[in-house]
């Protein structure tokens, strides 16, 4: 299968929203779901640039609850003080696990970076894509291919469903390229960003706590 180069494909976007703003357009509406404040921090400051950008905070896999708010706050947080060359409104989504368990429900053993995580992906992003239709958005997309854990190749493939769905376009990334994922790191350490050791389910958490205990 042809590898497909999405930040090509987002540099291609990118060029296109500019020249339309030297000829005097608005900028273009863009749904971003976020999964935390470290990963949002560098494609906020990315792509704020260019769209006016609506941050939907959904992620019903996160557990405990008290990771989850403490998560949220961080993005309420780095949003008010980080510069935006346009304002950015913070959503928050509903917060339900049982959505999540359900997804997941009969892959529970399933190793990080499996058909387990596809699903939570494709949760999080159908909602997504269901709230930039009904905001009318140009465009939807997600942080979450700035980890170098996540299958950006995944992501991509279900955003494009997603968009013929619900006729929003999906706007393609690869976020930890052109040294994004470093970028992230950069900015957590000068917001002073808390930056959890597990992706968010309970799954991912008690895997880490196994590969700690192990390296003792």
């Amino acid at each position: 299968m042809q590898r497909i180069n999405y930040q090509k494909e987002l540099d291609a976007i990118l060029e296109e929203v500019r020249q339309r703003e030297e000829a005097g357009g608005e900028p273009p509406h863009l749904l971003l779901h976020s999964c935390c404040a470290p990963c949002s921090s560098y494609v906020l400051e990315y792509l704020s640039a260019y769209f006016r950008i609506t941050d939907f905070y959904y992620n019903p896999n996160i557990e405990p609850q008290e990771e989850y708010a403490c998560r949220l706050q961080e993005l309420r947080r780095l949003i008010e003080e980080m510069p935006h060359r346009y304002p950015i409104e913070l959503i928050e989504g509903t917060y339900d696990p049982a959505r999540f368990h359900e997804a997941a429900r009969g892959l529970e053993d399933v190793p990080e970076g499996g058909e387990r995580c596809f699903r939570c992906y494709r949760l999080r992003m159908e909602e997504a894509a269901q709230l930039a239709a009904e905001l009318q958005c140009d465009y939807f997309t997600t942080t979450l291919s700035i980890s170098p854990l996540k299958n950006a190749q995944k992501l991509n493939e279900i955003g494009q469903e997603l968009s013929a769905m619900y006729k929003v376009a999906h706007l393609p990334s690869d976020f930890k390229k052109k040294n994004g994922y470093l970028r992230s790191i950069e900015l957590s350490k000068e917001y002073g960003l808390y930056r959890q050791d597990y992706c968010g389910c309970v799954y991912s958490r008690r895997r880490r706590e196994a590969d700690n205990t192990a390296k003792q």
